[in-house]
Protein backbone atom coordinates (compact mmCIF):
# COMPACT_ATOMS: atom_id res chain seq x y z
CA UNK A 1 0.00 0.00 0.00
CA UNK A 2 2.54 2.49 0.63
CA UNK A 3 5.09 1.46 -2.00
CA UNK A 4 1.36 2.22 -4.68
CA UNK A 5 1.37 5.07 -2.58
CA UNK A 6 4.59 6.50 -2.84
CA UNK A 7 4.94 5.44 -7.11
CA UNK A 8 1.64 8.01 -7.50
CA UNK A 9 2.66 10.42 -5.35
CA UNK A 10 6.15 10.82 -7.03
CA UNK A 11 4.61 10.45 -10.62
CA UNK A 12 1.95 13.50 -10.11
CA UNK A 13 5.28 15.46 -8.64
CA UNK A 14 6.91 14.65 -11.68
CA UNK A 15 4.00 15.74 -14.79
CA UNK A 16 2.95 18.42 -12.34
CA UNK A 17 4.14 21.31 -14.85
CA UNK A 18 2.39 20.35 -17.76
CA UNK A 19 -0.67 18.38 -16.02
CA UNK A 20 -3.20 21.29 -16.88
CA UNK A 21 -1.74 21.81 -20.40
CA UNK A 22 -1.94 18.34 -20.88
CA UNK A 23 -5.63 18.27 -19.30
CA UNK A 24 -6.85 20.37 -21.85
CA UNK A 25 -5.34 19.31 -24.33
CA UNK A 26 -6.04 15.47 -24.41
CA UNK A 27 -9.40 16.27 -23.56
CA UNK A 28 -9.59 18.89 -26.43
CA UNK A 29 -11.36 21.92 -24.19
CA UNK A 30 -13.78 19.15 -22.76
CA UNK A 31 -12.36 19.17 -18.88
CA UNK A 32 -13.70 22.94 -18.28
CA UNK A 33 -17.23 21.61 -19.32
CA UNK A 34 -16.59 18.65 -16.82
CA UNK A 35 -15.71 20.90 -14.07
CA UNK A 36 -18.39 23.42 -14.27
CA UNK A 37 -21.19 20.71 -14.53
CA UNK A 38 -19.57 18.84 -11.24
CA UNK A 39 -19.58 21.91 -9.51
CA UNK A 40 -23.62 22.66 -10.57
CA UNK A 41 -24.49 19.42 -9.08
CA UNK A 42 -23.04 19.78 -6.09
CA UNK A 43 -25.71 22.43 -5.53
CA UNK A 44 -23.18 24.27 -2.78
CA UNK A 45 -24.77 26.45 -0.29
CA UNK A 46 -23.76 30.81 -0.58
CA UNK A 47 -22.33 30.38 2.61
CA UNK A 48 -21.70 26.60 2.65
CA UNK A 49 -17.73 24.31 3.42
CA UNK A 50 -16.25 22.84 0.62
CA UNK A 51 -13.92 20.07 0.36
CA UNK A 52 -12.13 19.09 -2.77
CA UNK A 53 -10.07 16.54 -2.50
CA UNK A 54 -7.40 15.14 -4.79
CA UNK A 55 -7.41 18.84 -5.58
CA UNK A 56 -4.33 18.55 -8.17
CA UNK A 57 -3.14 22.44 -9.09
CA UNK A 58 -6.90 23.34 -8.34
CA UNK A 59 -8.86 23.66 -11.33
CA UNK A 60 -12.25 22.33 -9.55
CA UNK A 61 -11.38 24.19 -6.13
CA UNK A 62 -11.32 27.68 -8.44
CA UNK A 63 -14.11 26.99 -10.15
CA UNK A 64 -16.12 26.36 -6.85
CA UNK A 65 -15.14 29.79 -5.72
CA UNK A 66 -16.19 31.35 -8.90
CA UNK A 67 -19.59 29.73 -8.80
CA UNK A 68 -20.24 30.40 -4.67
CA UNK A 69 -18.24 33.86 -4.73
CA UNK A 70 -16.91 35.59 -1.56
CA UNK A 71 -19.36 34.01 1.17
CA UNK A 72 -18.47 29.86 1.33
CA UNK A 73 -15.31 28.26 2.92
CA UNK A 74 -13.01 26.57 0.69
CA UNK A 75 -10.33 23.75 1.45
CA UNK A 76 -8.70 21.59 -0.87
CA UNK A 77 -6.60 19.00 -0.07
CA UNK A 78 -3.85 16.53 -1.98
CA UNK A 79 -1.55 14.36 -1.60
CA UNK A 80 0.73 15.65 -4.42
CA UNK A 81 3.13 18.23 -3.12
CA UNK A 82 4.35 19.10 -6.90
CA UNK A 83 0.23 19.70 -7.53
CA UNK A 84 -0.29 22.10 -4.63
CA UNK A 85 2.53 24.11 -4.97
CA UNK A 86 1.66 24.77 -8.39
CA UNK A 87 -2.74 25.07 -7.03
CA UNK A 88 -0.86 27.69 -4.75
CA UNK A 89 0.87 29.49 -7.40
CA UNK A 90 -2.58 29.91 -9.83
CA UNK A 91 -4.09 30.99 -6.49
CA UNK A 92 -2.08 33.79 -5.81
CA UNK A 93 -2.13 35.31 -9.28
CA UNK A 94 -5.65 36.25 -8.65
CA UNK A 95 -7.03 37.66 -5.36
CA UNK A 96 -10.23 36.40 -5.56
CA UNK A 97 -8.89 33.26 -4.90
CA UNK A 98 -6.66 33.84 -2.31
CA UNK A 99 -9.05 33.06 0.62
CA UNK A 100 -9.02 29.00 -0.34
CA UNK A 101 -7.31 27.46 2.23
CA UNK A 102 -5.05 24.46 0.26
CA UNK A 103 -3.93 21.28 2.78
CA UNK A 104 -1.48 18.33 2.05
CA UNK A 105 -3.23 15.14 2.76
CA UNK A 106 -4.32 11.96 2.31
CA UNK A 107 -7.71 10.77 1.41
CA UNK A 108 -7.92 7.94 3.16
CA UNK A 109 -6.58 9.75 6.53
CA UNK A 110 -8.52 13.09 5.92
CA UNK A 111 -7.42 15.99 8.51
CA UNK A 112 -10.58 17.60 9.16
CA UNK A 113 -14.06 17.19 12.01
CA UNK A 114 -16.97 15.21 10.89
CA UNK A 115 -19.68 16.58 9.75
CA UNK A 116 -17.62 19.63 8.50
CA UNK A 117 -18.41 19.96 5.18
CA UNK A 118 -21.73 20.76 2.48
CA UNK A 119 -20.19 19.34 -0.31
CA UNK A 120 -16.99 17.08 -1.22
CA UNK A 121 -16.12 16.73 -4.63
CA UNK A 122 -13.33 14.45 -6.01
CA UNK A 123 -12.01 14.91 -9.84
CA UNK A 124 -10.09 12.13 -11.72
CA UNK A 125 -9.22 11.11 -8.17
CA UNK A 126 -10.79 8.26 -7.43
CA UNK A 127 -9.62 6.04 -9.49
CA UNK A 128 -5.86 6.02 -8.20
CA UNK A 129 -7.04 5.22 -4.72
CA UNK A 130 -7.16 1.23 -4.51
CA UNK A 131 -9.65 1.26 -1.35
CA UNK A 132 -11.46 3.04 -2.66
CA UNK A 133 -14.67 2.46 -0.14
CA UNK A 134 -12.15 3.52 2.71
CA UNK A 135 -11.83 6.68 0.77
CA UNK A 136 -15.75 7.29 0.42
CA UNK A 137 -15.95 6.67 4.36
CA UNK A 138 -13.84 9.36 5.10
CA UNK A 139 -15.59 11.52 2.36
CA UNK A 140 -18.84 10.80 4.33
CA UNK A 141 -17.54 10.79 7.90
CA UNK A 142 -16.53 15.19 7.09
CA UNK A 143 -19.85 15.51 5.21
CA UNK A 144 -22.55 17.10 6.83
CA UNK A 145 -26.08 15.49 6.98
CA UNK A 146 -27.96 16.19 3.70
CA UNK A 147 -24.90 17.22 2.14
CA UNK A 148 -23.79 16.78 -0.77
CA UNK A 149 -20.98 13.77 -2.65
CA UNK A 150 -19.51 14.44 -6.54
CA UNK A 151 -17.18 12.15 -7.99
CA UNK A 152 -16.07 13.13 -11.19
CA UNK A 153 -13.94 10.28 -13.28
CA UNK A 154 -13.08 9.32 -16.43
CA UNK A 155 -14.97 6.13 -17.36
CA UNK A 156 -14.87 3.42 -20.45
CA UNK A 157 -17.56 4.76 -23.34
CA UNK A 158 -20.41 1.90 -23.73
CA UNK A 159 -20.72 2.33 -27.25
CA UNK A 160 -19.16 -0.62 -28.82
CA UNK A 161 -18.20 1.26 -32.17
CA UNK A 162 -17.14 4.33 -30.22
CA UNK A 163 -15.43 2.45 -27.81
CA UNK A 164 -13.06 0.59 -29.61
CA UNK A 165 -12.05 4.11 -30.98
CA UNK A 166 -11.44 5.85 -28.07
CA UNK A 167 -9.45 2.44 -26.77
CA UNK A 168 -7.25 3.23 -29.73
CA UNK A 169 -6.16 6.46 -29.00
CA UNK A 170 -6.17 5.88 -24.91
CA UNK A 171 -4.15 3.09 -25.03
CA UNK A 172 -1.69 3.89 -28.64
CA UNK A 173 -2.21 7.58 -29.07
CA UNK A 174 -2.45 9.29 -25.71
CA UNK A 175 0.92 7.56 -24.19
CA UNK A 176 2.71 8.54 -27.07
CA UNK A 177 1.66 12.74 -26.57
CA UNK A 178 1.49 12.92 -22.73
CA UNK A 179 4.88 11.28 -22.59
CA UNK A 180 6.15 13.69 -25.01
CA UNK A 181 5.33 16.56 -23.51
CA UNK A 182 5.68 15.49 -20.14
CA UNK A 183 8.54 13.35 -20.50
CA UNK A 184 7.22 10.64 -18.04
CA UNK A 185 5.81 7.34 -19.89
CA UNK A 186 5.06 5.52 -17.17
CA UNK A 187 2.54 8.44 -16.12
CA UNK A 188 0.61 8.07 -19.75
CA UNK A 189 0.88 4.51 -19.69
CA UNK A 190 -0.56 4.29 -16.11
CA UNK A 191 -3.58 7.01 -16.79
CA UNK A 192 -5.11 4.41 -19.50
CA UNK A 193 -4.75 1.03 -17.26
CA UNK A 194 -6.56 3.07 -14.28
CA UNK A 195 -9.47 4.51 -16.36
CA UNK A 196 -9.62 0.46 -17.61
CA UNK A 197 -9.77 -0.82 -14.22
CA UNK A 198 -12.01 1.00 -12.77
CA UNK A 199 -15.34 -0.45 -11.75
CA UNK A 200 -18.42 -0.34 -14.35
CA UNK A 201 -21.08 2.68 -13.34
CA UNK A 202 -23.31 0.24 -11.25
CA UNK A 203 -20.81 -1.29 -9.20
CA UNK A 204 -18.95 2.03 -8.09
CA UNK A 205 -23.13 3.12 -7.16
CA UNK A 206 -22.98 0.54 -4.71
CA UNK A 207 -19.57 1.05 -3.46
CA UNK A 208 -20.59 4.59 -2.66
CA UNK A 209 -23.82 3.28 -1.29
CA UNK A 210 -22.13 0.79 0.91
CA UNK A 211 -20.08 3.22 2.15
CA UNK A 212 -23.32 5.33 3.67
CA UNK A 213 -24.29 7.32 1.06
CA UNK A 214 -27.77 7.23 -0.56
CA UNK A 215 -29.99 8.83 -3.70
CA UNK A 216 -26.42 7.68 -5.82
CA UNK A 217 -27.43 9.05 -9.23
CA UNK A 218 -24.64 9.18 -12.38
CA UNK A 219 -24.48 11.29 -15.47
CA UNK A 220 -22.00 9.79 -18.37
CA UNK A 221 -20.74 12.69 -20.34
CA UNK A 222 -19.00 13.49 -23.85
CA UNK A 223 -20.01 9.97 -25.09
CA UNK A 224 -19.41 8.63 -21.79
CA UNK A 225 -15.81 9.19 -21.46
CA UNK A 226 -16.63 10.63 -18.23
CA UNK A 227 -19.25 9.92 -15.53
CA UNK A 228 -20.27 12.34 -12.86
CA UNK A 229 -21.96 10.36 -9.78
CA UNK A 230 -24.09 12.71 -7.51
CA UNK A 231 -25.13 10.72 -3.97
CA UNK A 232 -26.41 12.21 -0.47
CA UNK A 233 -25.47 12.05 3.10
CA UNK A 234 -29.07 11.47 4.94
CA UNK A 235 -30.18 13.94 6.92
CA UNK A 236 -30.63 12.21 10.05
CA UNK A 237 -27.38 10.68 9.81
CA UNK A 238 -24.57 11.05 12.18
Amino acid sequence: MNMELDFIREMFDSIAPKYDFLNHFLSLGQDVHWRQEMVRAAEIPSKGAVLDVACGTCDVTMAVKRETGTGATIIGTDFSPGMLALGQQKIKQDKSFQSIDLVCGNALILPFQNNRFDAVLIAFGIRNIMDRQGALEQFYKVLKPGGTMIVLELTAPENKLFRQIYLFYFRRILPSIGTLFSKNSNAYHYLPASVLNFPPRKKFSKIMTKAGFTDVKWKTMTLGIVTLFAAKKESHKP
